[in-house]
């Protein structure tokens, strides 16, 4: 039977909005396609873990006093992550998850929180914590190999500057900064957005994206994965899309 191995980091205090639901949503989707997911947990003061021996590494949403607290446990795991990413492990990032992986967040009382640098772009907050980027929000991204629209839901102070590869292109709501045109953050074995939700639950593409790759990783022959029934979901989205872009 093909496996995936997952890393579910700090779910206990990074879980906004259901981003915990995305571990769902990817169990489900290789349960139906027989494919055994496993999916560990590691959170403050747990043992280290070999990073690179897992093809995912998750890392969900937390307001500015959770990324406080994990901060100095993650800059801990900053070498083993750092080798799995350049090992072509996925990493999966939301919100917090993502600011956390650029070189800083700066919150909106000027503390500053020390990112992994992983990733060259920064974050910094508005002195006004009424300045959010919320609502709704759609971007198209191409990471599949072809456009695929993308429907989430944002909800944050921080803005992220200098991103080289966004995720995709903002087509309704906000995106890494207020009224800015590119979401997220994206290479071929990285996601970082925005995109609360859980946003897998709404975009199967994506998942299945990240499924692929995961499987696919290290081997010379290429699985191609199952078709599943995404009627419900892609008729929800198809609502969603049309509501949305004609407010535009």
């Amino acid at each position: 039977m093909r496996s995936i191995k997952i890393l579910h980091m700090y779910a206990d205090m990074l879980d906004l909005y259901g981003d915990s639901g995305n571990m769902e949503i990817l169990r489900y989707r290789c349960r139906m396609r027989g494919i055994d997911c496993t999916v560990d947990s590691y959170s403050i003061d747990s043992d280290m873990p070999d990073f690179s021996s897992y093809d995912l590494i998750y890392i969900g949403g937390g307001a500015d006093l959770e990324q406080q607290h994990i901060s100095a446990d993650l800059m801990k795991c900053r070498e083993g992550i750092m080798k799995a990413y350049k090992e072509g492990v996925f990493l999966f990032l939301i919100c917090g998850g993502y600011q956390l992986m650029g070189k800083y967040y700066r919150d909106a009382d000027g503390n500053e929180i020390k990112g992994l640098g992983l990733f060259d772009y920064y974050t910094v907050a508005p002195s006004s914590r009424r300045k959010r980027c919320i609502g709704n929000i759609v971007i198209r991204t191409e990471i599949t190999g072809k456009p695929v629209e993308v429907v989430g839901f944002e909800n944050h102070g921080g803005q992220t500057h200098d991103v080289k590869t966004p995720f995709g292109e903002v087509l309704c709501g906000n995106g890494n900064c207020s009224k800015s045109t590119a979401e997220g953050y994206t290479e071929k074995n990285v996601i970082a957005t925005y995109l609360h939700g859980p946003c897998l639950a709404k975009n199967p593409e994506i998942s299945d994206y990240m499924i692929s790759y995961c499987i696919n990783r290290g081997s010379e022959e290429k699985t191609e994965l199952k078709a599943l029934d995404d009627s419900l979901e892609k008729n929800c989205r198809k609502v969603m899309l049309k509501r949305l872009l004609s407010e535009k």
